[in-house]
């Protein structure tokens, strides 16, 4: 049997190579449109709602810091128990993207895009504002839920400890690990920004999948690195100098340079070198020759 020249699987109608071309993953170009188009929105946005919801989101991310204490304060001890325990850093990540609040390092890609597709004096503006006003909000609710985890009796002491051992051990690292580690955050939250377009149905478990490696990696990141650490601030185990200068400053340079000059800058230098005339469907194909023909 002669094989076709174009490589191209024989005797299949124009209705089934249609369900093949429609069963294709979504192309990196459509992938950044997406995002692009999510970043701008976000950029549209008033500085109120980006606070609220920047808040919310600090406040929720309080989860992540309660279930790791949670389960650390309930299980064995053992390094293969801690394996287990680390689940509890997906609970934050879960809750805040499902219910489409502000986190930071979301920001660190998909309001970038808008500005690297269109780099003018306006759109560096606006990604500024957003980025003040959603890290700030992030902060703020971050260190709020840790005084409240910390003030109120809520925990039995067990737990109060394991959210204090959580603390000390982002805290072994000194300022350059925190500043490494940020990075490989920032680009793994990118990762997954970039990934949860092309697979909606499996959102949660690329959530899930992303964050947990994150909580094996002792990887660092802002917001909630800094519910873990401002509880051993206002337990008072920790001065405010090194929770900005050792953990916030290195942390969040990190995940900047991770998320947006790494990650979005690359992915955005991949669209650019592929960009060309759209690819026309086979509807559009069938058209074209039908007028040909008339």
């Amino acid at each position: 049997m002669d094989t076709p020249k174009d490589g191209k699987t024989p005797n299949l109608s124009a209705e089934e190579q249609h369900d093949v071309d429609k069963n294709q993953p979504p192309r990196a170009a459509v992938l950044h449109e997406i995002i692009r188009t999510q970043g701008d929105q976000e950029l549209e946005r008033s500085i109120a709602a980006l606070w609220w919801s920047a808040l919310a989101a600090g406040l929720t991310m309080g989860l992540s810091l309660m279930a790791m204490g949670l389960l650390n304060s309930r299980l064995p001890d053992g390094e293969h128990f801690k394996v287990i325990a680390s689940f509890g850093y997906c609970a934050g990540f879960l809750a805040v993207i499902l219910a489409r609040q502000q986190l930071f390092t979301e920001n660190t890609l998909t309001a970038v895009l808008p500005v690297m597709t269109k780099p003018t004096l306006n759109n560096f503006g606006r990604l500024l504002r957003l980025w003040v006003v959603v890290l700030g909000g992030n902060l703020c609710g971050t260190l709020l839920v840790a005084y409240v985890m910390l003030n109120l009796p809520i925990f039995d002491t067990k737990t109060d400890v394991a959210f204090l051992e959580i603390g000390r051990k982002v805290m072994e690292n000194h300022a350059s690990q925190m500043f490494a580690k940020g990075i490989v955050s920032g680009w793994m939250i990118a990762t997954m920004v970039w990934m949860i377009p092309s697979m909606e149905s499996a959102k949660m478990w690329i959530i899930i999948l992303i964050t947990y490696l994150m909580a094996l990696g002792d990887f660092t990141h802002i917001v909630v690195g800094s519910a873990e650490v401002s509880y051993l601030v206002f337990a008072g185990e920790l001065p405010w100098k090194d929770f900005w200068l050792v953990f916030a400053g290195p942390t969040l340079a990190g995940n900047i340079i991770g998320g947006s000059c790494i990650f979005a800058l690359i992915s955005h230098a991949q669209i650019r070198s592929e960009s060309g005339p759209p690819k026309k469907s086979p509807d559009q194909v069938a058209d074209s020759s039908k007028r040909k023909d008339e």
